[in-house]
């Protein structure tokens, strides 16, 4: 405990923040390499490749979905447990993670018994067309047996990094994808397994992390330990878990949501090849939007921490660097995507009318994002502080309330309809943005000078 009161406490804030954001940008970008790296052998498949990689496109809301529960319970509890390592309450934060293991198996046993038979109507409503449809379903099938090794290594992952151990968080997440990086390879071309593969490649990689995340955390190298006694449901404890939790799962769900609109629509509107092409851009975005996100998520311990040990000037200047760290990101990953989209096009594709729709698509449908990094930023703030009304609503406004109608109402006054879908996006991010920054503006001072006066 001493050296996190020292870490937490007094070390520089700038070099604290590098230290802690620093691996798990890695590790968010590493973990985002089992969809990417599937869909880069994928794309490149003989003859079928353009049509398996759209396949796998339709499948990948589900496989969101999934992940999506991992943070309801990993990001739900893991910012509180830094809480109550600021306030001194170390045995708290032990039933905070023993109740969030025990809700993860659970979760895990559910999911796969609601999505494994239907999973077929499921990608069939999600936009798979007859072609494309053998393919989704093939990946889903065998993916869903790794559920539970899902849901364990990314939930728990995050207790980790919530005690300053982010080097270690981050090779939870290495080992993993640097198994799945050699097994794609292998099972999809040299076993011939084609999709199949990249499924049986990603749950054995699963599978290692989670063994490694629970190795550690029942080990004495891990300051919080997972004990037996705190297996279980505490309505209190998970109420507060499920509460914080519920923004990072909207933000994340919602992107499954988001990319079955896109799919239907464009399917709709443009047909196979704009399907494919949403399916490019959505998985860039979910890469661009890691650093962000991913340094926001490495300042939450130390934003927690203080918080919970009423030290706001440290609370304070977190905030600030956090803030024009991910804005200046934000900047960067914008130039890329509006001057140069063919550079990260090419990972996935070599199809060259595939390649030229996404390139054109790809200059509107990322012009929001050159402050997307202020708006990642200031909602994963809230959640640190424990903010949780605050954090779910900033997480349906931008998706729910404003994208979803946007798709749908824009193809009716917009041509091409296409297009208009398109565009949703960036106005969505736009309005978003500008929201979360009033929000913060109000709440935050507002909170700090309570919790002073107390």
């Amino acid at each position: 405990m001493k050296n996190i009161n020292n870490r937490f406490a007094n070390e520089s804030i700038p070099k604290l923040l590098l230290s802690l954001a620093v691996p798990a940008i890695a590790a968010q970008i590493i973990n985002a390499l089992y969809n990417i790296v599937d869909r880069m052998f994928i794309g490149r498949m003989p003859e079928i490749g353009t049509l398996a990689l759209t396949g796998l496109g339709i499948s990948f809301p589900i496989t969101m979905a999934i992940s999506a529960f991992a943070m309801l319970i990993g990001f739900g509890g893991a910012p509180l447990a830094s809480i109550k390592l600021g306030e001194g309450k170390k045995e708290k934060a032990e039933e905070l993670m023993g109740n969030c293991l025990f809700m993860l198996l659970i979760l895990s046993v559910v999911l796969t018994a609601i999505l494994l038979p239907f999973k077929s109507q499921l990608l069939v409503l999600f936009g798979a067309s007859p072609q494309t449809l053998p393919y989704a379903d093939s990946y889903l099938g065998i993916y869903l047996l790794g559920t539970i090794s899902v849901l364990i290594s990314l939930g728990l992952n995050q207790f980790i990094a919530a005690q300053g151990f982010a080097k270690t968080a981050m090779i939870s997440v290495c080992v993993g994808a640097a198994c799945n990086t050699i097994l794609d390879p292998i099972f999809i071309f040299t076993l011939d397994m084609g999709v199949k593969g990249a499924a049986f490649a990603t749950i054995i990689s699963q599978t290692l992390s989670a063994v490694w995340v629970v190795y550690f955390l029942t080990s004495n190298q891990s300051y919080l330990r997972l004990r037996r006694k705190y297996m279980t449901i505490n309505l209190k404890v998970v109420g507060g878990i499920l509460a914080l939790g519920l923004s990072p799962f909207i933000m994340q769900s919602t992107e499954s949501l988001i990319q079955i609109v896109f799919n239907t629509s464009l399917a709709k509107y443009g047909g196979d090849l704009y399907v494919g092409a949403i399916g490019i851009m959505c998985s860039l975005m979910q890469l661009f939007s890691l650093p962000l996100s991913s340094f926001a998520q490495g300042a939450q311990p130390i934003i927690g921490y203080n918080y919970g040990s009423r030290d706001f000037q440290r609370v304070k200047a977190t905030i600030k660097y956090c803030i024009i760290i991910c804005a200046t990101l934000g900047l960067l990953m914008w130039s890329v995507a509006i001057f140069l989209p063919q550079l990260p096009i090419r990972l996935f594709t070599e199809d060259s009318e595939l390649t030229a729709l996404t390139g054109r698509l790809m200059r509107v449908f990322f012009l929001g994002t050159c402050i997307y990094g202020i708006q990642l930023a200031l909602q994963q703030v809230f959640v640190a502080l424990g903010q949780a009304k605050v954090s779910i609503f900033i997480a349906v406004l931008r998706k729910i309330i404003l994208l979803i109608p946007l798709v749908f109402l824009l193809p009716t006054f917009i041509s091409p309809k296409a297009n208009a879908v398109i565009i949703a996006e960036p106005i969505a991010d736009f309005c978003a943005a500008t929201t979360c920054c009033i929000l913060f503006t109000i709440r935050v001072k507002q909170l700090l000078r309570r919790k002073e006066t107390r």
